[in-house]
């Protein structure tokens, strides 16, 4: 009987998921006993998916966001056929294992993004919806319905307790998003005890005012009314749904079921057998997947690789009506860019100023032209980090085929939502001013984390800001970022390095970028004077040199650039050798030859000076750490005052850099 099944393939999650968290000593056995059933419901009845292709661009996805109960989404992606044995569940949370403590994208099939920090997976889960809607509306043809995939997430209390849940569910809302279905595991437990503790408004009520279809499932374990509240849910036009699920923390579990001792810590043996006693199961058996819950699983692949089958039909169909859009849908599944992308970007003259953030805004525009499936937006700040794309429309809720994506001032939500976008395959962006970087630092963190090309544009990078004063000034931000593993932070010197590492940026398939722009105007170098802009490919090169061994190297980033070379030419004018390097990109710098470092900052030469107006953190590694060279930055936070007045302030001005080159010259001679 189908009703014997579905408990075996519960139990067994159950089960799998306790002895796993047991033999590891380490993990959280509560919840995936508690929501065995809303898994199980969920892969089994409404989504479809092929656990032999886990790629398959229109499946459903489904997002654990209570990352920290991995081993419920393991046991599950284990009996539905998913590339995940009976061994990797052995080994949960030992090194170089499938399961890992928390679900991490590209890690382990099955797995949609990488969860853990607590409303990241619910918020990422409306940038999938964004993508579904945008990709739907742009490939779907009449009786060709090629995209049509839902997307699942399961929460916890922890999650609607954090902000970026409710900035991401406010947009959700807003945008109509019907495709998106998030499971509330309404249990009043966390790891200090119940949730009265701290939590105690209204969910539902606040889901209703963000504009969200709301529905209260009493009991996990009811199968039937759980599949009704789903289906209803599905069948929800223009609004996506929360399904509040109640449930028991550990069910089953005689001393600890409903406790927070459940949450984050084994049960112990005895506590195990007196659970699966309670479930019908044999107690002395681990790690048992019952013959029928097998058979299951061969059932489930054959049912992925009929659906799977289905589409490909279609779409071969489709590639003859449509063959430019089939190739675009091919593009996007291999993140691949179409041979024209970058015809159009804009060459700068010299002579001219442009700041940082309109040379990205012109260049962005170029792309964007050529590339349909570039999508972004900003945080409410289009007008001023000029990041719109001038040939598209607004993503709205009348209109998913827009590319513009406005995000309100959600800088957290923002930087998730581009993460489900680009776990989409569409090429994205988001923007904010450089010192609201800290506000999406978790989302740019699980970039990295998860290997995806997304771009972050962040403007007004420095003291440049000027009259704000410090609260928008950045200082510590590009230290910090430069902090994050596989981030390119890329501060540009002048419009023609912005155009050169757009191009680097867009060819980049795994790893992100805060490329950092300035408000003001910046004079763009005579290339025919100075070096070629294609030195910033390098990270870092020499953009101005005298004949011969340099007396002293002057290093710097961004606006500072400009002070490095007039401070270039009036030590020329005294007749000291300078030389300039510009180094927008730290990473790619530390990944060129030695033999090219050498040829940049020589060994010999240990008169140095580095410019960068933000924190000074870092930069010892490139003038010597024992006092040989200088570093002018900021060791304070700014102030509000006219530009000049604040460089004259700070010590950033073509004098101070005259100064400090002659001091380490003659600090070197000495030695």
């Amino acid at each position: 009987m189908k009703q014997n099944l579905d408990q075996l393939c519960i139990n067994t999650i159950r089960t799998l998921s306790m002895d796993a968290v047991q033999a590891a000593n380490s993990g959280h056995p509560g919840t995936p006993m508690a929501l065995a059933p809303v898994a199980y419901s969920v892969y089994d009845r409404f989504m479809k998916f092929n656990p032999l292709n886990p790629n398959w661009i229109n499946r459903d996805k489904f997002i654990l966001s209570a990352g920290h109960a991995s081993m419920l989404l393991y046991s599950t992606l284990h009996i539905t056929g998913y590339d995940v044995s009976l061994d990797d569940i052995k080994t949960f949370r030992q090194l170089h294992s499938k399961c890992a403590g928390h679900p991490e994208y590209g890690h382990t099939p099955g797995v949609e993004t990488t969860t853990g920090p607590l409303g990241q997976g619910v918020a990422t889960s409306v940038g999938f919806a964004i993508a579904q809607k945008w990709l739907a509306a742009y490939f779907n043809k009449p009786n060709y319905n090629l995209i049509d995939y839902e997307i699942f997430a399961l929460a916890g209390d922890g999650c609607m307790m954090e902000g970026i849940s409710g900035e991401a569910a406010s947009l959700a809302g807003h945008l109509g998003l019907d495709n998106l279905i998030w499971l509330y595991d309404n249990n009043h437990i966390t790891i200090e005890g119940n949730t009265s503790l701290a939590f105690s408004e209204d969910v539902a009520a606040r889901f209703k005012a963000y504009g969200w279809d709301v529905q209260h499932v009493s009991d996990a374990n009811d199968l039937e009314m759980l599949s009704r509240a789903i289906q209803d849910a599905k069948k929800e036009k223009g609004r996506p749904s929360l399904i509040i699920v109640d449930s028991h923390i550990a069910y089953g579990a005689p001393n600890k079921q409903d406790t927070h001792g459940a949450h984050g810590a084994p049960l112990g043996e005895d506590e195990i057998k007196a659970a699966k006693k309670f479930y019908g199961w044999d107690p002395e058996k681990k790690f048992f997947v019952p013959d029928e819950v097998k058979e299951y699983s061969k059932q489930i692949i054959e049912r992925g690789k009929k659906q799977n089958e289905e589409w490909d039909q279609l779409f071969a169909k489709y590639e003859k009506e449509y063959p430019e859009l089939a190739a675009q849908l091919k593009l996007i599944r291999n993140r691949e860019l179409p041979d024209n992308w970058g015809s159009s970007i804009p060459k700068f003259e010299s002579g001219t100023k442009v700041s940082g953030r309109a040379a990205s805004g012109r260049v962005l525009n170029a792309i964007a032209d050529n590339l349909p499936f570039m999508i972004g937006g900003s945080a409410d700040l289009y007008p001023s980090t000029l990041t719109n794309i001038k040939s598209a429309q607004s993503f709205e809720k009348e209109n998913y085929s827009g590319r513009n994506l406005h995000f309100g001032i959600r800088e957290h939500a923002m930087g998730s939502i581009i993460n489900g976008i680009s776990l989409s395959g569409l090429k994205t962006y988001g923007s904010t001013f450089l010192v609201f970087s800290d506000y999406c630092r978790s989302s740019i963190r699980l970039s990295a984390l998860m290997n995806l090309p997304v771009t972050y544009i962040f403007t007004h990078d420095s003291i440049g800001v000027g009259e704000d004063g410090p609260t928008h000034q950045p200082i510590e931000h590009i230290a910090s970022l430069r902090a994050i593993p596989n981030l390119e932070v890329i501060r540009p010197a002048d419009a023609n390095e912005v155009a050169v590492m757009w191009k680097y940026i867009m060819e980049s398939k795994n790893t992100p970028t805060a490329l950092i722009l300035s408000r003001q105007d910046l004079p763009v170098f005579d290339r025919t004077k100075y070096s070629s802009a294609e030195g910033a490919l390098k990270g870092g090169y020499v953009l101005a040199d005298n004949d011969g061994t340099p007396d002293v190297i002057l290093i710097a980033t961004g606006s500072e650039v400009q002070l490095a070379v007039d401070a270039f030419e009036e030590l020329k004018k005294e007749g000291i050798k300078a030389r300039v390097v510009s180094m927008p990109n730290w990473n790619l710098y530390e990944r060129q030859t030695p033999e090219y470092w050498e040829s940049v900052l020589p060994n010999k030469v240990k008169a140095r000076v580095a410019i960068e107006a933000g924190s000074t953190l870092g930069w010892r590694r490139f003038v010597g750490l024992h006092g040989d060279g200088e570093v002018l930055g900021m060791r304070t936070f700014g102030a509000s005052g006219k530009l000049n007045n604040l460089l004259e302030e700070f010590g950033l001005t073509v004098e101070y850099v005259v100064k400090a080159a002659k001091k380490v010259i003659n600090k070197n001679k000495n030695l």
